[in-house]
């Protein structure tokens, strides 16, 4: 097949790392994937790394209609099977590609109920099917009107060759490099540094752990030893930074800025936070957890498909600061626990979440599609010629 994946933003995130490691998959399973994306994006930065072909393509906006018909061009130009359209701006597209591929097909990955007056012309009429991530994700778009026949749920994926517990090695010369003493505990969480992600329920979180006093002599001899760590960009840092000064915990809550490399972080922690506000599914935590890292996370969105509570994790209630502490300490002061919570976490990864598994999966429905032919044979209803 080819097939060309279509996603325009700027910045690399879990989106993008998913945009990324399926167009990967989909080269070794032998098609000719391509991805139409930004050239001044970090998407095509890191594709030309990999050596994946790319085609340019700026959209400002979703009302971008210069870019919508230089999209439509493009597509015709190179006859590709399959459009896949990746972020919403890339969506808003989907009207344009009209005829201009084999099959039309949308990834949704936020688990928020999206416009109900956009999205049923455009789900049911644009695209010939909805990926959604996770349950969660699928329930918003049918309650936004979207027919449910029209979503196939497709989990994210992780690569659980380069995602993998440490060895001895590689674990202590991650932990000197964040200069952590071989006592510490270190928590941690990676993210856009955006209100959903819940970053600042987890330094309100380690604030309360800072100043637990429960007379659990072992416990408040892990807290005073417990570090956390995040990492990410975004909006918020400014914000984020002030709120750890002045709950003075500036020698315990380091912000660490984007990685290239997350494994640098995961490597080095005994416990993944994962706080937000509302997720689609959580490609940081499926990472963690393929690393072997038990997960406290919101109970929203896909995470409790991801993280089953009390075997790979702790799930909470978003929001709660005091639960996510408790959560937290609970692992911190229980080794043990910690480890068994971390293997249940890699052998679901790797049997559940594989990146290969989702390669499998969107092949298959890029292939149904194709076989029923489902493109309308009238004229062109969006009016777009």
């Amino acid at each position: 097949m080819r097939i060309a994946g279509i996603d325009p933003e700027m910045k690399f995130g879990g989106g993008e790392v998913q945009v990324m490691g399926l167009t990967l998959e989909l080269l070794r399973a032998g098609h000719d994937a391509e991805l139409v994306c930004d050239p001044d994006g970090e998407l095509w930065q890191r594709a030309q790394k990999e050596r994946v072909r790319c085609r340019p393509l700026r959209i400002r906006n979703s009302l971008d209609a210069a870019a919508g018909l230089r999209l439509r061009a493009l597509l015709a130009r190179y006859h590709y099977d399959i459009a896949h359209f990746h972020t919403a701006r890339a969506h808003a597209m989907a009207p344009y590609a009209y005829r201009r591929a084999g099959a039309l097909v949308v990834t949704r990955r936020m688990d928020y109920v999206p416009n109900r007056w956009f999205a049923p012309w455009l789900y049911n009429r644009a695209v010939d099917r909805i990926v959604a991530i996770s349950d969660g994700v699928a329930q918003a778009l049918v309650r936004a009107g979207v027919a449910r026949d029209r979503i196939k749920i497709i989990p994210s994926g992780v690569d659980c060759t380069r995602y993998a517990p440490p060895g001895a090695v590689a674990r202590r010369e991650a932990r000197a490099e964040l200069g952590l003493l071989a006592d510490e505990i270190a928590v941690g969480s990676i993210g856009a540094l955006v209100v959903r992600k819940g970053h600042r329920v987890l330094i309100d979180a380690m604030a309360l752990v800072r100043g637990d006093r429960s007379g659990d002599r072992s416990a408040e001899t892990v807290s005073a030893g417990l570090r956390c760590f995040i990492a990410g960009a975004g909006p918020l840092r400014s914000e984020l930074a002030r709120q750890i000064v002045q709950l003075n915990l500036d020698r315990i809550v380091t912000l660490l800025g984007p990685l290239e490399d997350v494994r640098r972080l995961l490597n080095a922690l005994d416990v993944f936070v994962m706080p937000s506000l509302n997720e689609g599914l959580g490609v940081a935590a499926l990472e963690a957890l393929a690393t072997g890292l038990p997960v406290v996370a919101s109970a929203v969105g896909g995470l409790p498909d991801v993280v089953k509570h009390q075997r790979s994790g702790i799930l909470v209630e978003p929001e709660n600061t005091a639960s996510l502490m408790k959560a937290i300490m609970r692992l911190a002061v229980d080794r043990p626990l910690r480890c068994a919570m971390g293997r249940e976490g890699r052998q679901s990864v790797t049997q559940r979440w594989s990146i290969e598994l989702m390669g499998r999966q969107t092949l298959g429905l890029y292939q149904a599609c194709l076989d029923r032919s489902q493109l309308p044979t009238a004229s062109d209803p969006f009016g777009i010629g």
